[in-house]
């Protein structure tokens, strides 16, 4: 990437993104992706927003399970809300639990990790996103990576840092064999899924971990992802 400092060459970012714990399956399935990640010995650990369907009494304990994997790593771990986090309740009740396992919720704030600042917007389809009070506190002299659940929002996204990542879309999650994606969701209309170099902001999308609606895929299979980023001298 262009943005980046070949200093950094190597940075690895483990991403993952619409866990929508709910139920067994789901708890399995971020277990598994965790442990992954994990072993690939990344950098940071970034979640891209709804890590819970909904809302629900034990969904606590459902999140204490999915993240058990957490226990055995003592890295940095980063979290931006998705708008499934506001669903029947507040983003900010899951900060206790992910306290518990290093994690940080960051909402519309910034976060200098090592030598990189981490931008951590809210989710805009919740109604909570207020990018330009996470930029006013970054420090524009540090390699920049934005986090924000939504990927469309790269259009009103301000200039400036190297990278953003996020998830929302699921691929699509039913998608056709020559990629056409018939249901998508607001603000994760135009990027779907993968890489987008020619974005407003180079753009990483992931396909994400869980589903919503019916509990399947087609041609989308779930993702986590391990992101190796290099500099362009």
């Amino acid at each position: 990437m262009a943005g980046w400092p070949t200093r950094l060459d190597g940075y690895k970012i483990a991403l993952l993104a619409d866990h929508h714990i709910r139920d067994e399956e789901t708890i399995s399935l971020t277990q598994r992706a965790l442990s992954w990640a994990l072993a690939e010995s990344p950098d940071i650990v970034v979640f891209a927003g709804d890590l819970i369907a909904y809302w629900k009494p034990g969904v606590e304990s459902m999140i204490r399970r999915a993240l058990a994997p957490l226990q055995e790593y003592d890295g940095t771990a980063l979290a931006v809300p998705g708008n499934h986090d506001y669903f029947g309740g507040e983003a900010s009740d899951l900060v206790p639990v992910l306290d518990e396992f290093g994690v940080r919720l960051l909402s519309n704030e910034c976060a200098i990790q090592g030598s990189v600042c981490w931008i951590c917007v809210d989710s805009v389809n919740a109604d909570r996103a207020d990018v330009f009070k996470a930029v006013k506190q970054s420090d524009p002299s540090l390699p920049t990576i934005l986090l924000w659940h939504e990927p469309d929002a790269v259009r009103f996204a301000p200039r400036g840092p190297a990278l953003m990542l996020s998830g929302h879309s699921h691929g699509g999650q039913f998608v056709t064999p020559w990629g056409w994606a018939p249901a998508t969701a607001e603000n994760g209309r135009e990027f779907i899924r993968g890489y987008y170099p020619d974005a407003p902001i180079p753009l990483y999308v992931s396909r994400g971990l869980g589903t919503t609606g019916p509990p399947a895929r087609l041609f989308c299979p779930p993702e986590v992802t391990l992101l190796t980023l290099h500099g362009q001298a």
